[in-house]
């Protein structure tokens, strides 16, 4: 009978520590997920940032620019030939960062250098007038220096339309639908999302030199596996750019995100302030420094953190 006992109490304990067990490395999967998703958000590429535009000059859509004086002329007429609009982008970039905390943890941060490549090629057709179609696929690598089981891909497929109106400073409303599958350094696949992105992008210009964009955007996440770190983002956003010279500019950047979480009761709020400069060596070569932070609260503090992040970038682009 005592022998019973015994072992009904080891069978008891040995449960409990297994559970525990199950349960800390589930929530240590999840964190990690929820790492990489910030990480490729962070250092997100700018040719997948939802305020790209098409083309910055107005009479690529057949309208001269609006002014004060639109009233007395009448509709204006474009008088120079308008260039003929190339739909196909290629863009690869090599980044190199180090960043403060690789981990996005609260405590005991670790820092290491991360090279954070990417390729993106869009299609975007006019469809009608102002009316473009984009279909964009974009793979990121992140590769740190020291600590290599952090390593990751970041693969996106974009489906989706942007609507432009010359008339209201060339405000663009964008709706796409984004697949997202994160995988290790072999290629395994540990977190995919399906998402559906509406955001609107004003761009205000200051002469011809400055040009201060504003936006909004709602990611929403309807289908996630594993659905543990699934989450949804809302976020509001300023460009300010000031084009310094025909080859060099600068580009100061605001975010903030509201990131409320499907499960486990977590909304997280995040603050990203990013600074970058731009020296264009050819049409299709960019040479950039970079440099970003990123402030993250939530209502569960083990998912607080604080990250810089300082790098350069080597870009290559070619439209066909």
């Amino acid at each position: 009978m005592l022998v019973c006992r015994l072992v009904l109490m080891v069978s008891r304990n040995l449960a409990i520590v297994l559970c525990f067990v199950i349960g800390t490395l589930a929530c240590d999967n999840a964190s990690g997920q929820g790492q990489a998703q910030d990480v490729s958000q962070i250092l997100r590429p700018e040719s997948l940032r939802p305020g790209e535009p098409i083309s910055q000059s107005p009479s690529a859509f057949g309208y001269a620019a609006p002014s004060a004086n639109d009233a007395d002329l009448g509709v204006q007429a474009i008088l120079k030939r308008q260039q003929e609009y190339l739909p196909f982008t290629f863009t690869a970039s090599a980044p190199y960062y180090w960043t403060s905390n690789v981990a996005l943890v609260p405590n005991g941060e670790v820092s290491d250098g991360v090279f954070a490549p990417s390729f993106v090629f869009a299609y975007q057709p006019r469809l009608v007038k102002t009316l473009y179609g984009e279909f964009i696929a974009a793979q990121q690598l992140f590769y740190y220096n020291r600590l290599g089981e952090f390593n990751f891909t970041s693969f996106d497929a974009i489906a989706g339309v942007v609507y432009y109106l010359p008339q209201y400073h060339n405000l663009a409303l964008r709706l796409r639908y984004d697949y997202n599958r994160l995988t290790d350094d072999e290629w395994n696949q540990f977190f995919a999302n399906h998402s559906i992105v509406a955001s609107a992008d004003l761009p205000i210009q200051f002469g011809r030199a400055m040009q201060l964009t504003l936006g909004g955007l709602a990611n929403v996440s309807f289908a996630a596996t594993p659905a543990g770190p699934q989450r949804s983002d809302f976020e509001l956003y300023a460009d300010y750019h000031v084009q310094l010279s025909r080859n060099f500019s600068v580009d100061a950047i605001g975010r903030l995100l509201v990131k409320p979480y499907y499960y486990g009761d977590r909304t997280d709020v995040s603050e990203l302030i990013a600074l970058s400069a731009d020296y264009r060596i050819r049409d299709w070569l960019t040479v950039s420094a970079l440099t970003n932070f990123a402030w993250n609260q939530s209502n569960h503090s083990a998912f607080e953190y604080f990250v810089g992040n300082l790098g350069g970038a080597l870009t290559l682009t070619v439209k066909f």
